[in-house]
């Protein structure tokens, strides 16, 4: 089959979660045998191409234009990298025509729906997020109007939407007015290999946490939906029965110097280890230094930093929203409490560190979840399965 991909973000540009999972899909779907071609942005001012790991991967030259990637000029910078998208997939299209053509997020929906015209094939979307859930069902702003339409427009011109929880599903059947035969859940995958943690004993050494109390550890965007307030707050708490627990941050945002206040005004700033970007290589290490494992989310569509500290032997406690909630009923989190609960969160996080027989059972079994059931061959058997019952 000939796959045409478009993605605003391709590794090494990675912005967040969605540039990961396009390349583990391309890659999985090539290794299949099928003809895999990625079109995604670029950061110079030429286009480039190459072929890796079978993908055929084009880049758009990016355009001298003066416009940042910020909440003021988002609209007009989506739409000059749009311009540069499409660019660059006309081309590839003029030689190669794709069966189906596949879209990630909105950031792609003008390009994704002009080729899926101009080459009769059938348009697959994924929708890795909604900005209505961002914003917990509100769109409060023009800007937010803007992007909920253009979410909207893709989806109800797509043949096929893939979300990847039950709960980006019901919120793409009511959000965008779509039949539920629409829709097909196909969730996140991860290559349990790489996630295995190996030299953990030597983590917290090298990380530079001091003390050997109970660890625990975040790792992702430093933003407000992420959560981690919610965790300071319970950090608090857990440190009135036991002073010796520390939590380390793994990664950076728009939020790190309010979540920095926040640890001082709590007064425990000296029991928060802050230590910025960690490459993924070293993250696996990180997790199996940890006690406790923490995806505190206030809005997460899937959350496949859950399954990358699962699979390294972490026990993992989530908060009970978006594809987390399916996580935790599918026994990857050995525990989960209400978003946004710090008391709740506390306890849960307490009860595991009370039995830690009983969570290195949890964790055991939430590993071998992962390797049976988040596989990334599982997930493009399902993708594969979406793409022919457009063509059929």
């Amino acid at each position: 089959m000939r796959v045409l991909m478009l993605s605003w973000e391709y590794p090494p540009l990675v912005v967040g979660g969605l540039g990961r999972h396009v390349e583990a899909l391309a890659r999985q779907l090539a290794a299949e045998g099928h003809d895999v071609r990625v079109v995604t942005r670029g950061l110079e001012s030429a286009g480039s191409a190459e072929k890796r790991d079978g993908v055929r991967i084009t880049r758009a030259a990016a355009d001298p234009l003066a416009i940042d990637f910020t909440t003021e000029s988002l609209l007009a910078w989506s739409q000059a990298a749009e311009h540069a998208l499409l660019r660059a997939a006309l081309p590839v299209v003029k030689r190669w025509r794709p069966d189906v053509v596949h879209a990630h997020d909105w950031l792609v929906a003008q390009t994704a729906i002009t080729v899926s015209e101009s080459t009769a094939a059938p348009l697959v979307a994924t929708l890795h997020a909604s900005e209505a859930g961002r914003h917990h069902g509100w769109l409060p702003r023009p800007l937010n109007l803007a992007i909920h339409s253009v979410e909207r427009w893709l989806a109800q011109r797509a043949a096929a939407v893939i979300t990847c929880s039950t709960t980006m599903r019901d919120d793409a059947a009511t959000l965008y007015e779509l039949p539920p035969d629409k829709i097909t859940i196909v969730p996140n995958g991860v290559e349990a290999a790489r996630w295995t943690a190996t030299a953990a004993a030597k983590a917290r050494t090298r990380a530079g946490i001091p003390g050997d109390g109970p660890l625990l550890v975040f790792a992702g965007r430093l933003v407000h939906e992420k959560g981690v307030q919610t965790l300071l707050q319970a950090l608090r708490l857990l440190r009135d029965t036991d002073p010796g627990i520390r939590l380390a941050v793994a990664g950076t945002g728009a939020h790190e110097t309010t979540l920095r206040a926040r640890a001082r005004q709590l007064r425990i700033a000296r029991a928060v280890d802050w230590l910025d970007f960690v490459a993924e290589a070293e993250l696996p290490a990180l997790f199996g230094a940890a006690d406790v494992a923490v995806v505190p989310s206030l809005y997460e569509p899937f959350g496949i930093v859950a399954l990358e500290a699962a699979v390294a032997g972490t026990a993992l406690v989530v908060a009970d929203t978006g594809g987390l909630r399916d996580l935790a009923t599918a026994g990857v989190a050995a525990a989960s409490f209400p978003a946004g609960n710090a008391a709740a969160l506390a306890d849960a996080v307490a009860a595991l560190l009370a039995d830690p027989a009983g969570a290195r059972r949890a964790a055991l079994r939430a590993a071998r979840v992962v390797r049976r059931d988040y596989t990334w061959a599982t997930v493009g058997t399902r993708t594969v399965d979406v793409y022919r019952s457009v063509l059929d």
